[in-house]
């Protein structure tokens, strides 16, 4: 191995550390800065294509080190893509099997690319970051595979070793390339293992470094970060470890990150664009202000999402529609509405409103395992197909959809209204984020 000539006898060499580090970019057009400097932690540069890779390698090793992966272990893990890939090439590399759980909403580009890779995949339906403490989703999925024999879960959720990879390598990478001059680090928040680990390097060579995060909002569609209801159940994350939280829209993330393709020649995704717009908010205009801010991951594994949400770049995109292409820009449309509730929110409307029906419009066989108390099942299949019994005959009934996740919930309330229903409402995050807040459910 031998970084000067970047020569190696396998692709296992290439893993960032302190002595072969990711690079660091100076923005020179994004930011509006006269006096701070801004670094963008170009990720992608890692061998396998993310900020994942330090966390993927750090959980197989420390594993192997404790001795619970004999060879030919299948290893299992949920994932939002990113750790994913790094975790199945790793195991070709290493003669592992690898079996990953996944949201179906993670975009098509990541789940076509751990099949590439020779990943087991089981897509469920989850939140496009998989959410802790859902009983059917991909977390508690990859726990029961991973309790069988010949498989080992590795839970980058939980483990610590997960923010560890950033204490042994990202921190000190940073350190080292700014002659321990930063002064503000910014990372967006998914496993928070990056924030957590390289925050606590950083926080250790000088207590004044101030260490922020960046957090998309409640019902977000930007892939590997997490609301900060959701961080709420994420076990890395350690809000007063932080200096700040900052939360970032998908329309402020998605700009940015064009601008960071078109202006800064960066190949940046999504998320980077979501840490960048946060930085900005915080970052003041000083001298001696050196501030670096993670980008996870390139733009390439998102074209599916770009398309969602930087239409203008696609004008042929609206010719020809096919009868999909309308009906998903209506429901993308619902999601921004002000009848899309939150589960505390449609707990006090149905309290307060006898007249209200609350419907679970998922199947009978997921209703029946669990559902919010009070609701009655219609799924959508009857909802398209007729008006099920259940449903008032008032039209000024008010109705509100739940669904596990607050997805088919969406199309629900829209097929409701245009039964005639004047008055329906969607819970947002769906069962999970009932069960989230503490409110009751039954199951039968």
């Amino acid at each position: 191995m031998n970084h000067s000539t970047r020569v190696y006898d396998s692709i296992l060499g290439l893993a960032a550390n302190v002595e072969n580090p990711t690079p660091l970019v100076r923005l020179n057009r994004v930011v509006p800065f006269k006096h701070a400097v801004v670094y963008g932690k170009l990720e992608w540069f890692n061998p396998f294509g993310s900020v994942k890779d330090r966390v993927a390698g750090n959980l197989v090793r420390d594993a192997e080190a404790r001795g619970q992966l004999p060879p030919h272990t299948r290893l299992v893990e949920p994932t939002s893509g990113n750790t994913g890939m790094a975790l199945a090439m790793l195991a070709n590399a290493k003669g592992y099997t690898f079996m990953a759980t996944v949201s179906n909403k993670v975009p098509l580009e990541k789940r076509s690319s751990l099949r590439m890779f020779g990943t087991q995949l089981i897509e469920l339906e989850d939140e496009l970051c998989p959410a802790p403490g859902a009983p059917e989703g991909a977390i508690a999925k990859a726990a029961e595979l991973g309790a069988e024999p010949g498989s080992f879960h590795l839970n980058q959720y939980k483990n610590p070793a997960n923010p560890d990879a950033h204490y042994r390598t990202t921190g000190p990478e940073i350190w080292r390339q700014t002659d321990g001059k930063i002064t503000h680090f910014f990372a967006g928040l998914g496993t928070c293992g990056t924030i957590t680990g390289t925050g606590r390097f950083l926080k250790e060579k000088r207590k004044d470094i101030q260490v922020i995060g960046v957090h998309p909002a409640v019902g977000h569609d930007i892939p590997g970060v997490r609301s900060l209801r959701q961080l709420e159940q994420t076990a890395l994350f350690v809000p007063h470890e932080y200096d700040g939280l900052v939360e970032i829209t998908n329309e402020v993330a998605y700009e940015m990150c064009r601008r960071l393709n078109q202006e800064e020649s960066l190949i940046a995704g999504p998320s980077a664009g979501l840490a960048l717009a946060g930085a900005l908010q915080k970052i003041p205009d000083e001298p001696g202000v050196v501030a670096v801010v993670v980008f996870a991951d390139d733009i390439f594994k998102y074209v599916s999402s770009v398309r969602k949400h930087l239409p203008s770049l696609f004008p042929g995109a609206q010719q020809a529609p096919s009868l999909s292409g309308p009906l998903a820009g209506i429901v993308d449309l619902a999601r921004s509405s002000p009848d899309v509730i939150d589960p505390a929110a449609a707990r006090a409307f149905l309290e307060k409103t006898p007249s209200a029906t609350l419907v679970d419009v998922r199947s009978l066989d997921e209703y029946g395992k669990q559902h919010p108390e009070g609701a009655f099942n219609v799924p959508l299949a009857d909802l398209a197909s007729g008006a099920p019994s259940v449903l008032p005959d008032d039209k000024d009934a008010p109705i509100v959809a739940v669904c596990k996740v607050g997805e088919r919930s969406l199309t629900g309330m829209l097929l409701l209204k245009a039964r005639g229903y004047k008055d329906v409402k969607s819970v947002r995050g769906g069962l999970d984020a009932w069960i989230a807040a503490g409110l009751p459910t039954r199951s039968g």
